[in-house]
């Protein structure tokens, strides 16, 4: 029998499973939402929004809060390093339909760091702490938090800054359980989250290295933690929000990349869709054999029509034939 998971409550928020979509720069759009939440995710988050974008009012920033009922619960995360800025960021998105706010705390993005935003704000706690104060005074929303584990493996402060989240008012805080020095490379701990989950009594989500809906529920059992955020293992494999897992043949997956080119159609504007759905295509042949090829192949396609009929092809190719 495949495992269950029960309901995750943030604020006065109960989503139906504890699996959410982390907002992604450059994948988290509304398309790729609407898909994964088809699959099963319970919430998805918009991609980075700069709370400076959003207070000018500029139309590249407000853009990223496009939102439609199909998906709703949504989250929108903000990130930056003015805690008057952020708070005035917060009530904009209130106005929005929106269900809730994150808080960026993670990025290791070295042009985010400059400006004092993302993970650098694990080095200014009292900073972080005045951030989230701020934003929960200016939204009804739950207000949560994502954080990395610390700055370096000699600084391991998750735990520190987990509590001081929680003091600060925040609803619920995600731990992506490697360092800054980390970036994306290396393993996650788990047993960070799991020393995070001990010392709070808000509900904590794991993030890192989740590949499967299977492998989430068992790391939720490892740590006790409430919730997993699904990142990088979710592009090209919606199915890590369902029990069933990705089909290993590529047109198994055909059927979910055609959705999600109907929804990039629907819900994109036109001079990005190619671009976007090719970044995306690529990841739908992962661990095929050929994939290498296919994924040339892909980025040499000209139109929607053209890649529909690559992968239809290829289908036609990789299906197993039956003995005459």
């Amino acid at each position: 029998m495949k495992p269950t998971c029960q309901p995750l409550q943030i604020g006065n928020l109960v989503l139906p499973n504890p699996f959410l979509l982390a907002p992604l720069a450059g994948y988290t759009d509304l398309a790729f939402r609407i898909l994964c939440r088809e699959m099963g995710a319970s919430l998805c988050f918009s991609e980075m929004i700069s709370c400076h974008g959003l207070v000018y009012g500029q139309k590249n920033t407000l853009v990223l809060l496009d939102t439609v009922s199909e998906e709703r619960p949504v989250g929108i995360q903000l990130f930056g390093s003015d805690p008057v800025a952020m708070g005035k960021a917060a009530a904009v998105v209130s106005t929005y339909p929106v269900d809730l706010i994150d808080i960026n705390m993670g990025c290791p993005v070295r042009k985010v760091i400059k400006k004092g935003a993302g993970s650098a704000l694990m080095k200014s706690p009292e900073l972080a702490e005045a951030i989230i104060q701020e934003v929960c005074a200016n939204t009804s929303l739950p207000v949560t938090v994502k954080f990395r584990s610390g700055w370096t493996h000699d600084s391991i402060t998750a735990v520190s800054f987990a509590r001081m989240v929680e003091n600060a008012g925040a609803a619920a805080l995600t731990v992506h359980a490697r360092t800054w020095s980390q970036g994306f490379g290396g393993l996650a701990d788990w047993d960070i989250i799991q020393q995070v989950t001990q010392a709070v009594s808000i509900p904590v989500i794991g993030n890192g290295d989740v590949l499967s809906y299977e492998e989430g529920v068992q790391r939720m059992k490892q740590t006790e933690c409430d919730g997993i955020m699904v990142g990088r293992g979710a592009l090209g494999n919606p199915w890590v929000f369902s029990p069933q897992g990705r089909p290993a043949t590529i047109s198994g997956r055909l059927i979910q990349l055609k959705r999600h080119m109907e929804l990039s159609d629907q819900y994109l504007p036109s001079q990005k869709m190619l671009f976007r759905i090719k970044n995306h295509a690529g990841r739908y042949c992962a661990e095929l054999p050929g994939a290498a090829r296919i994924r040339k192949k892909i980025y040499d396609c000209e139109n929607m029509v053209e890649l529909l009929d690559l992968f239809a092809t290829e289908a036609s190719y990789n299906e197993p034939k039956d003995d005459d």
